[in-house]
C-alpha cells in the first residue's frame, strides 16, 4: 500500500519479490527541518560525494543517511524552503578514476549493506520527482550502471538535463563503450518534472519522461552484467571553478524490483 501527497510515503510492506522505496514524510509531505533521511527511505542507498582523496571520493553509507538526523552537509541536504532532498555537484571536485566529472549522487544498495548487483531479468524501475535548480551545461540524473559479470564500468543508461532544458537519455552501444542520444522532453530550468528508467523482459530500456514512453533494446554484449540504479547530480562539466556547477533537487525518488 503506498500513500501519495506532495511527496510520495514509504512502502509499509515489503515483499520477497518487490521493494518499494519514496521519499516521505508522514503527513505526505516533506519536513524541511530535519535531514533528507528523515523524508526519504535512504536505507538503500549510499551517497558519494565529490570530496576525499584524488581518486578516492568519499563514500556515506546508508546507515549514517537514515532518520531525521542523518546525514547531510553542503553537497547533500534537506533544502529548508521546500524539503527537497538537494545534491550538488561543483565543476571542480574529487573524482572516480574512471570519470572526470566530480558528483553528488546515491548508488543502489541492499537492505542488508550489500551493494546491489541485479540481473536484467524481472522488472527493474527507479522513479523520482525533481527539479534541477541550476546546470553549468549537462547533469545526469538517473543511472543504470554496469555490476559485476565482466570488466566494464560504463552505465547501460544514462538520463541528462542540458542547461537549455532539453532532457537527453543516453543508451550505450556496448560494454566497451559508445553511447546513443536521444532526446525525450524539454523543461526550463528550475521547474518540476519526473521520469521513471526500468528494464522489463531481460532485454528493453522503457523510459518515461512526464508521462511520454519511449523503449530502446539492450544490446546482447550486456546480457552477461548485472546493474544497479543511481541518482542525483554528476555533473558533465569540469573547470577550476567551485562555484559552478550542478545543483539537483528531488521531491520523491522510488525503486522496485519484481
Amino acid at each position: 500500500m503506498i500513500r501519495t501527497g506532495v511527496l510520495a510515503t514509504v512502502t509499509v510492506a515489503v515483499t520477497a519479490t518487490a521493494v518499494t522505496l519514496l521519499g516521505a514524510s508522514s503527513a505526505g509531505a516533506a519536513d524541511p527541518d530535519v535531514a533528507p533521511g528523515g523524508n526519504f527511505d535512504l536505507s538503500v542507498w549510499q551517497l558519494q560525494e565529490p570530496v576525499g582523496s584524488p581518486g578516492k571520493p568519499t563514500t556515506v553509507s546508508s546507515s549514517r543517511l537514515q532518520g531525521a538526523n542523518g546525514f547531510q552537509d553542503t553537497y547533500f541536504y534537506t533544502d529548508t524552503r521546500d524539503g527537497a532532498m538537494t545534491f550538488w555537484a561543483p565543476e571542480k571536485g574529487v573524482t572516480t578514476p574512471n570519470s572526470k566529472y566530480a558528483r553528488s549522487e546515491l548508488r543502489e544498495m541492499n537492505r542488508n549493506g550489500s551493494a546491489a548487483d541485479w540481473p536484467l531479468g524481472g522488472s527493474h524501475r527507479l522513479s523520482a520527482t525533481l527539479r534541477v535548480v541550476s546546470v553549468t551545461s549537462n547533469v545526469c540524473v538517473g543511472q543504470i550502471h554496469l555490476g559485476s559479470g565482466g570488466s566494464s564500468t560504463k552505465p547501460l543508461v544514462e538520463l541528462y538535463y542540458r542547461a537549455n532544458g532539453d532532457i537527453v537519455v543516453g543508451t550505450e552501444n556496448s560494454p566497451a563503450g559508445g553511447q546513443t542520444l536521444h532526446t525525450v522532453g524539454h523543461v526550463a530550468v528550475g521547474k518540476t518534472w519526473s521520469y521513471t528508467i526500468a528494464v522489463s523482459g531481460g532485454n528493453t530500456i522503457d523510459l518515461t519522461v512526464n508521462g511520454s514512453t519511449t523503449h530502446y533494446a539492450i544490446p546482447s554484449s550486456f546480457f552477461p552484467y548485472k546493474q544497479y540504479f543511481k541518482a542525483g547530480s554528476y555533473n558533465q562539466s569540469s573547470s577550476d571553478s567551485t562555484t559552478k556547477g550542478a545543483r539537483v533537487a528531488f521531491y520523491g525518488l522510488n525503486v522496485s524490483h519484481g
